[in-house]
């Protein structure tokens, strides 16, 4: 029995229909928002849930445009692969410390923890080194680069041998905080942006979200919903032009 799946399907294979396209990316966006809170479950909390639903968006429209229908392979499993891996990659970029400073640092834990077993007492630099058959110099060096990557969170208490010690974001000084009344203004116009985008059609809040929050410029969202420049460009300025008009009307009832 054919289902309207299997029919988006067909019809976006066959004749690379933006419509098909975009009906089953809403379909699939599930499996996104899925990824994203699992993955959010085991990452530090400083990593924003709408950032890696958008990178895993991104691994999204690559799953389908690389999925072979042919093949008889379920598509959500396929493309959870690729949703996780563009959500991975995009925390790696995020990461400063250099993926080998962070081996070494793993290495220096794992032989410090055997030295210890097996020494009953904490080891000595010079023996950690020994161990690890480098020099002194070389240990300091790597033990320097492994302790850069440690970070502290300022939701940390400042001591932890004092009770009820003030965390760190309540004693470090910002000169570049923001007037909390501004914060509340700004938050009320973004609230008004959020729904003024849900409201408009699928396509245009499509485009834009390629646009403004995936960075692609006009030919690269081309390519994504097989449309020309010229007709992307003329979808960006149609939702502009709705979003300012309701702006309009937001200013002129208040």
């Amino acid at each position: 029995m054919t289902t309207v799946t299997d029919e988006l399907w067909k019809k976006y294979k066959e004749t690379g229909s933006p419509e098909a396209r975009s009906a089953l990316l809403d379909q699939y966006l599930g499996l996104v928002h899925y990824s994203a809170r699992e993955l959010a479950a085991k990452i530090p909390q400083s990593i924003e849930l709408e950032d890696l639903v958008s990178a895993g968006t991104l691994g999204l429209i690559q799953a389908l445009e690389g999925f072979d229908v042919s093949r008889g392979l379920v598509f959500s499993t396929y493309a959870m692969q690729r949703i996780r891996g563009a959500m991975l990659d995009d925390l790696r970029s995020r990461d400063w410390v250099p993926r080998t400073a962070r081996s070494r640092a793993r290495k220096l834990a794992e032989a410090t923890a055997h030295l210890e077993s097996q020494l009953g007492r904490p080891p000595r630099h010079i023996e950690i080194a020994a161990f690890l058959g480098i020099d002194l110099e070389t240990y300091w060096r790597q033990w320097a680069d492994g302790d850069r990557s440690q970070t502290i969170p300022l939701e940390s208490s400042a001591s932890d041998c004092t009770p009820g010690a003030l965390r760190l974001d309540e004693i470090i000084c910002d000169p570049d905080a923001e007037d909390p009344s501004s914060r509340i203004t700004q938050d009320e116009d973004l609230e008004c942006l959020r729904e003024a985008i849900a409201g408009l059609p699928q396509k245009e809040r499509t485009v834009l979200a390629l646009y403004y929050y995936e960075n692609l410029n006009l030919r690269q969202i081309g390519e994504v919903l097989h449309l020309t420049e010229s007709r992307v460009s003329q979808i960006r300025s149609q939702a502009l032009g709705r979003l300012r008009e309701n702006a309009d009307l937001m200013e002129a009832a208040t």
